[in-house]
């Protein structure tokens, strides 16, 4: 099978965590050897990642600039496509034992200028803070904010991806046997003028979202999405939660799921499953069990 395997941030990061580069390398290495298992299983594997902590941090870090001179975020991202598909292209070499070939490929996506996310800000990018602060940097820098659990963080545009034009080029290096590395942070936000050329454009893609568009145009067989809960739960949080094993991409699309976490998770699921194939979401470590039908949630067209 063809897999695309989106990593989530606590593939990065996990909860809690100082965003260094120590924390990021052994939570990489962890998930490398993961995603190894999935091509010993005889797929192919094409990895894609999410960038909120890595872009906002890029972000902060450009605060020491003067206003005019600070990188705009679709720069941010590709930085961070690049930073964090390093790290994962040496673990997984290295969980191979150097036995496979894979590349990283900084990867445009393009939007709709006119999608009416730019106007409602929702990705949470950066570190979480307490109100207050996040109250005081958002009225210092022209944030907008929002409430992320118990924390709040800085919210930018995500516009829906409608084109992946180094598609042929991902095509190329599957052909090749390569594992590919792509997609990451949702993609290099891009819009196509009306001469046909691209010029980057202030926004992060979800990542969930650009990976299942990614699936359908490389006619992938599944897509997993790989997070740190190990299924979707009805309930989830209340003394009755119960998790829920397959689910039809309608099934899937009328669950009332969180915006800032599931939500996007489950859209971009249905989305995929709904063109055919099989969609997973459930923990980094159950990876081939998913795949197996043995653990997550599977969102398939036909749940018998």
């Amino acid at each position: 099978m063809l897999v695309v395997a989106a990593l989530g941030g606590n593939a990065l990061l996990k909860r809690g965590e100082p965003l260094t580069a120590e924390n990021q390398r052994a939570n990489v290495r962890d998930a490398a050897h993961a995603l190894a298992h999935i091509v010993r299983a005889g797929h192919r594997l094409v990895v894609t990642h999410g960038n909120g902590p890595q872009v906002g941090l890029l972000a902060l870090q450009g605060a020491a600039y003067k206003p005019d001179e600070a990188y705009p975020l679709d720069v941010l991202g590709a930085e961070t496509g690049g930073m964090i598909g390093y790290m994962i292209e040496q673990e997984l070499e290295n969980a191979l034992d150097h036995g496979k070939p894979v590349a990283t490929l900084l990867t445009q996506v393009v939007v709709d200028g006119r999608d009416p996310a730019f106007g409602k800000p929702t990705k949470f990018i950066g570190p979480v803070y307490d109100r207050d602060e996040a109250e005081t940097r958002a009225r210092a820098a022209g944030w907008t904010i929002a409430q992320d659990g118990d924390k709040w963080r800085r919210v930018v545009p995500s516009p829906a991806p409608k084109e992946i034009p180094d598609i042929r080029v991902l095509r190329l290096l599957l052909d090749q046997g390569v594992i590919v590395i792509c997609t990451g942070g949702g993609g290099i936000p891009v819009l196509r003028l009306p001469d046909g050329s691209m010029t980057g454009i202030e926004a992060v893609i979800d990542k969930d979202a650009a990976s299942a568009l990614l699936a359908r145009e490389l006619g992938a067989d599944a897509l997993l999405l790989l997070t740190d809960v190990d299924a979707v739960y009805q309930g989830f949080g209340s003394d009755g939660a119960a998790a829920i094993a397959a689910l039809t991409p309608d099934e899937a699309r009328a669950l009332d799921l969180p915006a800032g976490s599931m939500g996007p998770k489950i859209r971009a699921a249905a989305d995929f499953a709904s063109h055919g194939g099989l969609a997973g979401i459930g923990r980094l470590d159950q990876a081939t069990a998913i795949l197996e039908k043995r653990a997550g949630t599977r969102i398939i067209a036909d749940t018998s």
